[in-house]
């Protein structure tokens, strides 16, 4: 099967050369969102702002590629600082109440636009 080019303006436009996520049979692979409001096309103020934009993006990218947080199987998480994971852990948690998927939480020194976090999802499709 050839990969399915997922768009939505939903979420953010791309920022660069790739896909806001690409669809192969059952599997949806999502490109790290950042805290871009996709109305306003700016960065929300503070790392809770933030966090919460990053969710309603990854979740728009999901639907439109036909899943929802339900079937995500991995996630990956990239901060700019540590100290930050408490928080970001609570909203993130928000999202995956029951049966939570595996998941990596990375700091790193940088992030696009100043982002403060950055999360990519792997899902399933049921279709």
């Amino acid at each position: 099967m050839s990969p399915q080019i997922i768009h939505t303006d939903k979420a953010p436009a791309a920022v660069g050369p790739y896909s806001q996520a690409v669809r192969i049979d059952k599997l949806v692979y999502t490109a790290g969102q950042i805290g871009i409001d996709p109305a306003t096309g700016q960065m929300q103020e503070g790392l809770e702002a933030q966090a919460r934009q990053v969710m309603a993006n990854l979740q728009a990218v999901l639907e439109a590629a036909g899943t929802s947080f339900g079937t995500v199987v991995k996630t990956t998480i990239f901060i700019t600082d540590m100290a930050d994971f408490s928080v970001i852990n609570g909203i993130y948690g928000a999202f995956f109440v029951d049966n939570p998927p595996a998941r990596s939480t990375v700091a790193v020194a940088q992030l696009p636009l100043g982002a403060l976090v950055e999360i990519e999802a792997i899902a399933l499709c049921t279709d």
